[in-house]
């Protein structure tokens, strides 16, 4: 089941409609590495990567893998591994995982700039959990912990987001 996410910072699936957190730079259908926003089309849903220190793992269709504390994603646009996972400490510039906050506490990267990959075009877009007061995302789409699950509780490898201005 595909997640309909508007710039209007709302989410919505089935019947349920629910706030969510979008970049701080806005909707882009020509994102750009750093650029803050959130990248306008349908991407599919990779997987569910999660924080087995905190939580366990949610019901969900997509397949399933636990973090740990050397978990990175690479958003270095010259490195060879941009836009992938990484081990930690990572030559290059890359995002940590494994966060003091909970916004990383579930995290569905999704297939954007991965097929092929194009250096510079944006990295690690996920779909992850939202800070208090839905402060703005670097680029990625975020809900609260119980609209996520209640999500992930539906989505199978064939959904998408799909974020319309």
């Amino acid at each position: 089941m595909d997640l309909l996410v508007s710039g209007d910072g709302t989410a919505r699936f089935a019947d349920s409609i629910f706030r969510c957190a979008l970049g701080r730079g806005g909707l882009s259908d020509a994102k750009r590495e750093g650029d803050g926003a959130t990248p306008i089309g349908a991407w599919p849903l990779r997987r569910l990567l999660y924080r087995p220190d905190r939580l366990k793992p949610p019901a969900t269709g997509l397949p399933i893998t636990p973090i740990g504390p050397a978990d990175g994603w690479c958003d270095a646009p010259g490195d060879r591994n941009y836009n992938l996972p990484v081990i930690l400490p990572y030559p290059a510039s890359a995002e940590t995982l494994w966060r003091e906050d909970a916004v990383y506490d579930l995290i569905v990267p999704l297939g954007y700039n991965d097929g092929p990959i194009l250096p510079g075009r944006g990295s690690a877009i996920f779909l992850h959990l939202a800070r208090d007061g839905y402060l703005p995302t670097e680029g990625c789409v975020a809900l609260a912990q119980a609209d996520l699950l209640a999500y992930l509780a539906v989505a199978t490898t064939a959904s998408r987001v799909i974020v319309t201005r």
